[in-house]
């Protein structure tokens, strides 16, 4: 089969995944292979007698690493404490050595080599214990003293263990046993809930031609969270599928199953989405859980090589340029290993990748548009770029006039999408913040392994460090592991929406304010042609609106209103208004006042909504333009309207040239407003009503 080289990647081939440059570069001569550890961050690569450093996620890979003291000896795995405080090294299956990073003071804890081994730690938040010793015998709770230097056992958990997995994000580690591997114990270790002990269970396997009996591997088990959910994907190698498990407090449910289609398969997960790589195929697959569903978003693509979009500095994209031209590695080579979340090294050339998602490809891929603007919603990555997006679809849904059907299933879903994030308590604008500080509980995973390059290791984790308010309820009752803290886990015309969409924070989700102004108000001269399919539309969204209790833009209405007088639909008007489609508001009222020139009908309508919104100022008004200044004065007089100037009364009975009715007029206001005698106008119009008489 023919190899796809990294550095042939084109920027016009299809893909819906891709590496990014630039890469953390590790390829430092003299070091002894490479870990990481996933709850802080770091990529760690020891040396005869230091580790060094580099911290995934900053802002520029391109300085030096930092460096700690170890002291010599072998290196089996290697993590620092949460605080940073401490170094844990396991130097052999039987000995864990730790070192006070600031004292330098160092002390061993060993099993007893003639019963068991020890397969692996890992530091904790959880509130009794600081560090997790797993063991072929069991596992061990630990207490970690820095000024006594030593380890308190606080419990011991006495079971047979053959290999264990755990991510930090999920706090959930995973004991298996049995001939098979199939038999699972789970614990949960974090600092909400404390621990927590799953009911055992047993993974299924498929029994091979041979009636042999499979042995499940620790590379084919993989813990995700996405959405705050926390599942397992185990890789049936015989049935040639994904078995996807869920996790709850008191069981575990098989939720189904993801067909595979090569002998070695991967899982990374980037923003909530479940990426399976096929590596003898070379390409990988999308899946999404958000709705429970375990059918692919998009069809099986090649993984590519971009530079990053965001980079600015001319010798960050020199650095970056040099390296894809230089990079001859092959995409899902040998070499590669998949570290947990979203991160690949390439252990032959010393670079680590980190993985992202091409949403905009994504959504050119697909014809179902509601589903995709589901998709987008769920999203984190880019927030003001998925909004745009978002927006243009929208756009290009209704100048292509598609079925309203259709258009009323996506305003279903960007009007529930905001009204999610209002429940959730968030103000527009509002920042999402989607990074993975150490400070944020949930935020890592673990890789219990150093990465080889005979093996790949693919222990993941979903990155995202939050739930949004566009998240599935998580059930009382389900495995979480941050309650506490909500974890649970046309061109020119886009370019200019995009540039306006800055102003407007970086939350995906779509305001009816938003929608009119970058969607209706862009679109309406276009529609010109075909006003009433405009207001179908708009009746679509102002359901959705209504059925979510939104508060509307009232300049909508009165774009709805424009649309149906223009083609002399003022039946229509009446009766969207009647039915409260059109809500009432003074600009909708003013607005219908104006078309009432044409239609006394309307013109009522729109007096009606002004004495229904008690606007009686305005609604005088409007009756002295319309020359009714005797209906007006009645009114005035009994609502008490005093903020319309005696003048426009006398004006328009004046206007009428009728002696009585202006004698009519003074002798109110010189009766209910005793300073109007003491004013030029009364002086003025007692001169023209004794001309008139």
């Amino acid at each position: 089969m023919m190899q796809t080289r990294a550095g042939s990647s084109r920027s016009d081939a299809l893909s819906h995944a891709y590496i990014q440059n630039p890469p953390i570069r590790c390829n430092i001569p003299e070091t002894r292979g490479l870990f990481y550890d996933d709850a802080n961050k770091l990529l760690l690569s020891p040396t005869a007698d230091q580790v060094l450093s580099w911290k995934v996620g900053m802002p520029s890979q391109h300085n030096p690493p930092n460096s700690d003291l170890i002291g010599e000896g072998p290196v089996l795995s290697i993590r620092y404490s949460l605080d940073q405080k401490a170094i844990a090294i396991q130097r052999s299956i039987y000995e864990v050595e730790f070192r006070n990073r600031e004292t330098g003071l160092t002390f061993s804890r060993k099993c007893k080599q003639d019963s068991e081994r020890i397969l692996g730690f890992f530091w904790t938040d959880c509130p009794t214990c600081d560090i997790i010793l797993i063991k072929t015998s069991g596992i061990e709770l630990l207490l970690y003293d820095p000024e006594q230097n030593s380890l308190h056992v606080v419990e011991t958990k006495k079971l047979s263990v053959n290999w264990y997995v755990y991510t930090h994000e999920s706090r959930m580690l995973l004991l298996a046993s049995g001939m098979q591997c199939t038999v699972f114990s789970g614990y949960q270790f974090s600092a909400a809930a404390g621990i927590v002990r799953l009911p055992k269970f047993e993974m299924s396997m498929t029994k091979s031609e041979a009636n042999s009996k499979p042995v499940l591997s620790s590379d084919d088990v993989h813990i995700v969270t996405v959405y705050g959910r926390i599942y397992c994907l185990q890789f049936d190698r015989v049935g040639m599928h994904l078995n996807v498990y869920r996790f709850y407090r008191d069981a575990v449910v098989e939720q189904g199953s993801i067909p595979a289609y090569s002998s070695r398969v991967a899982i990374s997960t980037v923003d909530n989405v479940i990426l399976s790589h096929q590596l003898d195929a070379k390409v990988v697959m999308l899946y999404d859980l958000f709705l429970d569903s375990l059918n692919p978003i998009s069809a099986p693509l090649p993984l590519l090589l971009k530079g990053s979009s965001g980079s600015n500095s001319r010798s960050i994209s020199e650095v970056s340029d040099s390296i894809s031209s230089a990079y001859e590695g092959m995409i899902y080579s040998d070499n590669w290993n998949f570290l947990v979340p979203d991160l690949i090294c390439d252990v032959e050339n010393g670079l680590v990748w980190k993985i992202c998602l091409d949403v905009e490809a994504i959504s050119a891929s697909s014809s179902d548009i509601p589903s995709i603007l589901q998709f987008l919603q769920c999203r984190r990555s880019d927030p003001a770029m998925i909004k745009a997006l978002c927006l243009a679809i929208t756009r290009t849904l209704i100048l292509e006039r598609r079925p309203i059907s259709v258009i009323a299933r996506a305003m279903d879903v960007l009007v529930a999408s905001y009204s999610n994030f209002l429940r959730s308590g968030s103000t527009p604008p509002a920042t999402q913040n989607t990074g993975n500080d150490q400070s944020t509980a949930g935020s890592g995973v673990a890789s219990e392994h150093a990465i080889t390059g005979t093996a790949t290791k693919s222990i993941i984790a979903d990155s995202s460090s939050g739930m949004s308010m566009h998240s599935p309820s998580t059930s009382d009752d389900e495995v979480n592991p941050e309650e506490s803290e909500k974890l649970v886990g046309d061109k020119s015309l886009e370019s200019s929406v995009s540039q306006q969409m800055a102003s407007h924070g970086s939350s995906m989700a779509t305001s009816p304010d938003e929608m009119y102004r970058f969607v209706f108000a862009l679109v309406e001269d276009e529609m010109s042609g075909d006003p009433a399919y405009l207001v179908s539309v708009i009746v679509e969204f102002l359901r959705s609106a209504s059925r979510e209790k939104l508060k509307m833009n009232p300049d909508v209405y009165l774009m709805m209103n424009q649309l149906l007088a223009r083609s002399n639909q003022h039946a229509n008007i009446a009766l969207f208004v009647s039915n409260k489609i059109i809500e009432p508001s003074k600009e909708v009222a003013m607005q219908l006042v104006d078309f009432g020139q044409q239609n006394y009908k309307i013109h009522k309508l729109g007096m009606d909504m002004l004495r229904q919104l008690s606007l009686h100022h305005d609604y005088v008004s409007v009756l002295l333009q319309d020359g009714y200044y005797l209906e007006a004065l009645r009114y005035a007089r009994k609502y008490k309207v005093i903020t319309v100037q005696p003048a426009l009364f006398l004006e328009a009975a004046m206007a009428s040239n009728n002696a009585l009715h202006l004698a009519a007029v003074m002798r109110f206001f010189s009766d209910f407003a005793p300073s109007f005698k003491t004013t030029l106008d009364y002086g003025r119009y007692q001169q023209v009503l004794s001309e008139l008489s």
